[in-house]
């Protein structure tokens, strides 16, 4: 028995239109694992997003994260990072941010308000998403009895300026290596060898800056704020007195003829103070004592001269190494 033509021809059409159906099926299926692939991958390559309260942090992230993050800091360079009102677009960074790497202590009050508004769990303290750099830092000026407000901004758990010691540096770049590669253990041996790029540098630096601060090991200084000691400490300094009656407390005349009276006696060469504080009482008490004014960088970027944190150490060492070369105004 034979099958009719126009029948075996429907049959013929039909397989044809199937097998065609399936090849289109199966190759939609291949663009589609391709396309899954492509797009996982490029997800697994995009940068993590870090915020950074300060843009020292920011500076530090950046180094040892290298192109596998993006970076952005919440106070700017240029202002007191003490008082910071956080704008809506900070909030928005946070709220998407994997990272948050922070001063810890009591510096940043700002940033609570901050977290709850962002909502972001992830970087709540003690979450994967949250590094307080002050963690292992041995702090100065740790109060030991009871303090209250009428002793001006006195920080209950320690000076949080602690990242103007270098010595300092290499422990929280350490952190910084050590939580992006929890969160981002693909990219660990870039991490690890960003970080110890940048500890070499470091110490090279380090090795430097005291050979050209011994000669002056002992000397003091009068500073506006009591942000230095971490650097004095480092640099071998002394810094007991402020134009600052209390932390936080604008100079006050009789502030001013006592500091004025005490750097003529101690015959002390120079008022340092970072670049956010007005200049006036400082300018007006060099003139009156025959000293200087020397201007230094609390965080990286507050100068384009201390773009990154070493070149911020080498602005402020070289500064300090100056100042103290001038030597002492006569009198005394």
């Amino acid at each position: 028995m034979r099958s009719d033509p126009l029948t075996l021809a429907a049959y013929h059409r039909k397989r044809d239109g199937a097998c065609r159906r399936r090849a289109f099926l199966f190759s939609f299926f291949l663009v589609t694992c391709h396309l899954s692939l492509v797009t996982a991958e490029a997800a697994a390559e995009k940068p993590l997003n870090v915020v950074a309260t300060l843009s020292t942090f920011a500076d530090l992230a950046k180094t040892v994260g290298g192109e596998h993050v993006n970076v952005s800091t919440i106070a700017p360079a240029t202002f007191n990072p003490h008082f910071i009102e956080p704008k809506p677009s900070d909030v928005l960074k946070v709220k998407r941010a994997a990272l948050l790497i922070h001063a810890g202590l009591d510096l940043e009050l700002w940033r609570w308000p901050l977290l709850d508004a962002a909502g972001n769990t992830r970087l709540f303290p003690g979450q994967p998403g949250e590094l307080d750099l002050s963690q292992g830092i041995p702090l100065l000026e740790v109060p030991t009895r009871v303090i209250s407000r009428a002793e001006g901004d006195i920080h209950i758990y320690g000076n949080p300026h602690y990242w103007l010691d270098p010595e300092n540096a290499k422990v929280m770049a350490q952190a910084i290596g050590d939580k992006l590669s929890a969160i981002d253990p693909a990219h660990e041996q870039d991490y690890r060898r960003n970080l110890q790029d940048f500890l070499t540098r470091l110490d090279q630096k380090i090795s430097e800056w005291k050979a050209r601060l011994a000669p002056y090991q002992g000397q003091e200084l009068v500073g506006y704020h009591k942000e230095w000691p971490y650097l004095m400490r480092f640099a071998g300094l002394k810094m007991e007195q402020y134009l600052e009656p209390k932390p936080g407390i604008p100079p006050t005349p009789k502030q001013v003829q006592f500091i004025e009276g005490y750097m003529r006696d101690h015959r002390i060469p120079a008022v340092v103070q970072a670049t956010y504080f007005p200049r006036r009482t400082s300018d007006a008490v060099a003139r009156d004592t025959g000293a200087s004014v020397v201007l230094l960088c609390q965080n990286a970027r507050e100068l384009p001269a201390c773009s990154d944190y070493l070149s911020m150490l080498e602005y402020n060492v070289t500064q300090l190494v100056g100042a103290l070369e001038q030597g002492a105004p006569a009198g005394g």
